[in-house]
This record gives structure tokens, sequence and C-alpha cells, in this order.
């Protein structure tokens, strides 16, 4: 160890000996750069011509001693420079005199005696450097001032041109040579493509929609959630027309000026006219395409005048124009009524969540250029991801393969698409440290939540079992939709509560004892309970719905209120809730007595093994799960 320590060389700071460092001198040469460099180039000058002194570089004689020392014959040469003196001896030593400014070298020699031919003198002629030294002292401080005004009026009038560029357009241009994305590369919005392809036709074919009186669409509103592939699609809308595609947010026309949006619309669609056939496609329409008329702010509003801009816009094209606008937004509902009338957006395409098959699609377009293992089941990872959206499902992809590559994997297996869409969905794993008794007790209440849903005849099957840690849970039971729910039946709704329930009920069970673990299953069974009482009538109050009402105001805009219920009303739908919610409590209660050793068996495998699968779970069950009826 210590012949180690002698040998290893020493480093610093962080480098080698040894080390050198490239050191680049860029100059940018500037209007404003130049004059700087003038400027230091002058003072240099003035420095080194105005302030040379050679007393300071030589040693000093007096002039007394000198002219002793010409006598004597040991000078060589005197250069005269002004009032200085520059004497070099025969020994080739060097000395610096001053003489008297008004007197001459020559008569000083005369007056003492010697002849000034046996030396040699040389005078130099400084006139010309001290014209130089009063010419840059004159000029320099007048350049000084005449080029801070110069820069001031510059800075001046570029903040000018700033203030009025404001109102040009920030829109970014897709031109014809950009990549394009076409319609192979979206999937899972099949009749969203659909309505699109009729716009594509009506750019490259206007003439036969003309013959038949046709009109060009005056713009498309993309309506989903978020991830469902509203800005693909238009991406892929202009790739597919090969026309120029000008794309911009809708908070990027708010500015802190007044008119300042108003005039960014102007530009925009002007340079879309001269472009045309083009499209302009804003994101986020909402941000400025909301209700007018409803906020504080009134007519003046910023928003509002933006707004207004776009409308005249809109209803002030002319067929010859073909500039179509494409819109998306998540939030369709906040749309001005105006914005929405047939003029302006005529067709509305609607996004959803992709189904099974569209999964799939979305599922086999992000694994073009991912290895993928033969043995991974698309059908069961598309069955596992229902409620995915498209970004999603890229996002479970991409953490798949991250994860694969972090275990010097060369393909991406199941396991790793099981472990990315667990990601996706409740978050990375934490390693918590845990008592026996939490481990215990949390593996409990997940084998409460995950055989009471094996036992409920209509709930899908259990898809996986943890006691592993992830975001806010302790734990957590999967149990994905086997199918696309579209409609729901009370008899499901009232499984599901149950479901909810079975965590504390095995709690209850066991331990004699309540956690604080089921909170959030209390809270969801207590909204699902209140919808099917308040929203969906599934009570015996009847077919009434108590809650908040949408009201359509006299300028087009709409409003929520609260339903007008009464108190006694209120103390019904609260009895009806809490008789939901007790009849799904005993229900699961009675599901774990029943079945009290196969709870045991499931929870002493979570904790020996942590996790447990489909497969897993069914074999401890000693059955396998029967498919669900057709009305579930």
């Amino acid at each position: 160890m210590a012949e180690q320590k002698q040998n290893k060389k020493p480093v610093l700071n962080g480098k080698k000996p040894g080390f050198k460092k490239k050191i680049e001198l860029r100059i940018n040469l500037t209007p404003k750069n130049i004059f700087l460099w003038l400027i230091i180039g002058m003072i240099l000058m003035f420095i080194f011509i105005g302030g040379r002194d050679i007393s300071k570089i030589f040693p000093s004689k007096p002039l007394s001693n000198l002219i002793d020392d010409i006598k004597n014959g040991q000078v060589k040469k005197v250069e005269v420079i002004d009032t200085k003196l520059l004497t070099t001896y025969k020994d080739d030593k060097i000395y610096s005199t001053t003489k008297e400014g008004q007197e001459s070298f020559y008569k000083t020699l005369t007056d003492s005696g010697v002849d000034p031919k046996t030396i040699e003198i040389d005078v130099k002629d400084t006139t010309s450097g001290a014209l130089w030294v009063n010419i840059i002292s004159n000029i320099l401080p007048i350049a000084l001032m005449v080029g801070f005004f110069l820069i001031l009026i510059k800075q001046a009038r570029g903040a000018q041109d700033s203030i009025f560029s404001f109102g040009q357009s920030r829109a970014k241009l897709f031109s014809k040579d950009t990549p394009k994305v076409t319609f192979k590369d979206v999937a899972g919005v099949d009749e969203a493509k659909r309505e699109l392809e009729e716009v594509v036709d009506f750019l490259k074919n206007p003439q036969k929609y003309r013959a038949l009186g046709a009109h060009t669409p005056k713009g498309v509103l993309l309506v989903g959630p978020s991830g469902t592939g509203k800005t693909l699609l238009a991406r892929a809308l202009a790739g597919e027309a090969n026309t120029p595609f000008f794309s911009m947010a809708g908070s990027e026309f708010m500015e802190m000026l007044v008119g300042v949006g108003a005039s960014r619309v102007r530009d925009l669609f002007n340079t879309a006219k001269k472009n045309s056939p083009s499209i302009i496609f804003i994101d986020e329409i909402d941000a400025i395409g909301r209700m007018r008329s409803v906020g504080v702010m009134g007519g003046h509003d910023e928003r509002e005048q933006t707004l207004n801009q776009i409308l005249v816009e809109m209803d002030g094209f002319t067929p010859s124009e073909h500039v179509i606008v494409v819109a998306a937004t998540n939030r369709g509902d906040l749309l001005d009524q105006a914005l929405l009338r047939p003029g302006r957006f005529d067709r509305r395409v609607s996004l959803d969540l992709p189904d099974l098959e569209g999964r799939k699609a979305i599922l086999k377009i992000h694994t073009k250029d991912k290895p993928m293992a033969p043995d991974v089941d698309w059908d069961k990872t598309a069955k596992r991801t229902v409620g995915f959206s498209g970004a999603d499902l890229e996002n479970m992809l991409n953490e798949a393969a991250i994860l694969a590559a972090r275990q010097s994997k060369k393909v991406i297996e199941m396991t790793d698409l099981e472990e990315a869409a667990t990601k996706v969905k409740l978050g990375p794993e934490k390693k918590r440290l845990q008592s026996d008794l939490d481990r215990k007790m949390t593996a409990y209440h997940e084998a409460g939540h995950a055989i009471v849903t094996h036992e409920l005849p209509h709930m899908d099957p259990v898809h996986r079992i943890s006691i592993v840690s992830r975001g806010m849970a302790l734990g957590f039971t999967l149990i994905p939709p086997q199918k696309d729910r579209i409609h729901e039946t009370r008899t499901h709704l009232l499984e599901q509560v149950s479901s909810m329930l079975g965590g504390r009920a095995a709690e209850e069970l066991i331990f004699n004892e309540m956690t604080s673990g089921a909170s959030n299953d209390i809270d969801v069974a207590t909204e699902v309970a209140r919808s099917m009482v308040v929203d969906f009538g599934m009570s015996s109050i009847g077919p009434i719905n108590f809650g908040s009402t949408v009201d359509m105001t006299e300028w087009g805009g709409r409003y929520v209120s609260e339903a007008k219920t009464s108190p006694n009303m209120l103390s019904k739908i609260d009895e009806e809730i809490k008789a939901i919610i007790d009849s799904c409590y005993k229900q699961a209660a009675g599901i774990l007595k029943k079945n009290k050793a196969k709870l045991d068996k499931v929870a002493e495998e979570l904790i020996k093994k942590e996790t447990l699968e489909k497969e897993d779970f069914e074999r401890l069950m000693g059955s396998v799960k029967p498919p669900i009826s057709a009305l579930s």
C-alpha cells in the first residue's frame, strides 16, 4: 500500500501533470467592438509614445560628469533626444543624462571648452511624436464622446424595433423540406383520421369539390384528452397535404402589451394566405378561445381582443385562399360558441383513449426501432394497458427499453413491459423500511382486495398483487379491465365498492383493528356510491339528478350551478350512500370470513415473495376466475 501511494502521480485541479490548456482568442468584429479596439490602441500609443522615460531604463549620470568623461576621451557616442542625453561609452556602457530644455548640447560643450567634433553626436527629431501626442490627446476625448452617443442611439433604435416586433407572428413553420409525419405514423384514432383525410383531399383536389359547389372547410377542431395524439394528427395532416404548416400555441399570442395578440393573429393569417394552400395549427386554443362576457375584465380584456381577431380572420376567408385552421384542446366545453359555429370551425373531431385494437396498432408503431423478444404477448399487453393514451404507451415502451438496457439485455422482454406499465401507472418502486407488523398488515390488506375481487362474479381478474411501495401507496392490487367499458351497470359498481372495502374488512377480521391504509379506498368507494345516488339515479330515491347543472347564458356561454336540493332530500341522499357502503362492506366481510384460510395463505405468500402474479394468485385460490358475463 505504501508503494502504491508513492507511485501515484499527483493530480492538480482534476488534471494530470503536464496538462496544457488550449486558449483560443476569438474576436467578434462588430462595429461596436472595432470602435472599442481603436480606443484601446490609441490609449496604448499615447502611453508608449508620450510617456517613455529613458532615465528609468538606463542608469543616470550628471551633466558635469558627462563633460569630464568627454574631455578624458571615454565617450564614444551621444544621442540627443529632446532633453535627454543617451551616452554610449567606449566600454559599451550606456548612461542617461538630463540637460536644460532651451540649451543646445553643442553650445554646452563649446562653453565647457570641449570640441563637439571629437565625439559622435546624433540628434533625434521628436517633433513628429509630440505632434501625434497632441493630436491624440485632443481627438481622443471627442472620439470617446461621439462613440458613446452612437452606441446609445443604436441601442435605443434596437429597443424600438423590438417593441414593434411584438406584433409579429412567432409561429413555427414546417415547410415541405421538414421531415414528414403521415397518417401511417398515427394509430388508435381511425375515425379522426378519416375526417382529416377528406380535408387533405380538399387541399389536393379543390376542383373536384368546386364542381359540386362545395367549399373548403374553414377549420377543424380536435378535442380529446391529453396524450391522445391531437398535435401528432395535425402534423400528419400537414405531411399528407404537402403544404406549409404554421404551428403556434394559444399562449404565444398573449403578451403584456394590449393589442399584441390581435396583431400577431393578423400577421399569422396574412403569412399563411401568402403561402396558400397552407395549414395553421393552434395548440391549446382554450388559452385564448374561452367564453366571452363571463370574465371580470369585460370587452377590453386582451384575451377577448385576440379571440375577436381570430373570429374575424376565419370568417373573412374566401374559397380561393385555401387556408385551413386546425386547433386542438382538451377543454372543448370552455370554448366560445361563436368559435364553434359553422363557418369557423366547421368540423369537430373527437379523439378518445384508444381501444384494444388501437393500442395494438400504437404499440406496433412505437416498437419499429426497438428489438423485442419473440415471446412478447401483444394481446396481453394491450389488455393490460386499458386506459392508457398513446403518449402513455410510448412512455411505457421507452421505460421498458431503459430497464432492459440497465440490465444489459439485448432485447426487451415481457417482464420489462410489465414493470414499465406498472411504473407508468403507479410510479417507481420505493424501498421503505417497514416493520414486520407493517408488512403483515399491508399483506392482509392487499390479499383482502384480491380475494373479494376474485369471488365477485362481475369483477375482472386480479392481474398482480404486491406489497412493494409505489408512490404514496404501501402496496397495490392491479385489476385492469379485460375489455373497454362504455356503460357501467349497477351490479358492477356495487361490486367495485365491495372490492375497495375488502382491505378494511381484512384488517378487522385478522387484527380486530382499523388502520389508516384504507383511507384512499374509502374515499373512492364513497365517491362511487355518491355518483350512483346523485348522478346515475341508481337508488331507491329514483332517477333524479341531484348534482350540479350546466345552464346556457344569453351570450351563448355556460356556467355551472349547484342543484337546489332540500335539506330533507340531502338527508335521504346521505342515508342511501350509507346504505350502499354498509351493504358492500358486509358483503366483503362475508366473503373473507368464508375464505379465511385462503386469505392467510395469500398473505403469507405475499410476505415471502412481496409480489404475486395472476397465475400464482389463482393457484393459491385453487380456481381460475371464469369470464365475466356480457352485462357486467
